[in-house]
């Protein structure tokens, strides 16, 4: 197996960069020494950018754009009516409109019975053992909706993408309230930092 090279992956950030900032190689590269990684540079704070030799603010304001685009574009991915067709579909849109936040966020996906979207909620804010997450809430909003099922999904803002036992005991009553009212939990993803652990594929439903 070919080992990957590490300037080549440098080489490349550095000319996405340039193109960005209209083709300034050695700004691009001062910004990456800097920040260490292309995504520390477009999530840093303007102020930082605009200090930084050959940063005005139009070129700050055009890098704080990009991961703000970023977020819409895969945010607009599952608006209601569209059907998801993989759980790439899912993590893609969860992780967009959670992966940035520093707070946690606890959200649910409704779904119709052939999985396209009815709703996407934004239900409970702070980390589960400090914030209560009440399951009469989620199914109260799920037959109010007549969602058939849903995909509940919360970041960590630690980065850390691993589910936690609080996570494990509220998917669990979750389910159990659903199951009820007969709507199926289809997954719970916990959003961390670049990537999200599927409860589901994990057979923890």
């Amino acid at each position: 197996m070919a080992r990957t090279n590490p300037q080549s992956d440098i080489f490349k950030d550095t000319e996405l960069l340039a193109l960005l900032i209209h083709g300034n190689h050695g700004v691009a590269n001062a910004l990456l020494e800097r920040f260490g990684s292309l995504r520390e540079v477009l999530q840093a704070d303007l102020s930082a950018l605009v200090s930084e030799p050959g940063i005005g603010i139009a070129r700050a304001a055009r890098i704080r754009a990009i991961p703000e685009l970023a977020r819409r574009y895969f945010a607009s991915s599952l608006q209601p009516g569209a059907e998801i067709r993989s759980p790439a579909d899912t993590e893609a849109y969860l992780q967009a409109k959670l992966r940035h936040l520093g707070h946690e966020l606890f959200c649910c996906l409704y779904l119709d019975n052939r999985h396209r979207v009815l709703r996407f909620d934004e239900m409970f804010r702070g980390t589960i053992d400090g914030t209560s997450v009440y399951p009469r809430e989620v199914v109260k909003e799920s037959l109010a909706i007549n969602a058939a099922a849903v995909i509940l999904a919360h970041n960590h803002p630690s980065g850390v993408a691993e589910p936690s036992q609080a996570d494990e005991r509220i998917t669990r009553r979750l389910k159990s309230a659903l199951g009820l009212v007969d709507i199926r939990l289809l997954d719970h993803l916990i959003i961390g930092d670049g990537r999200a652990t599927s409860m589901a594929s994990r057979g923890m439903l």
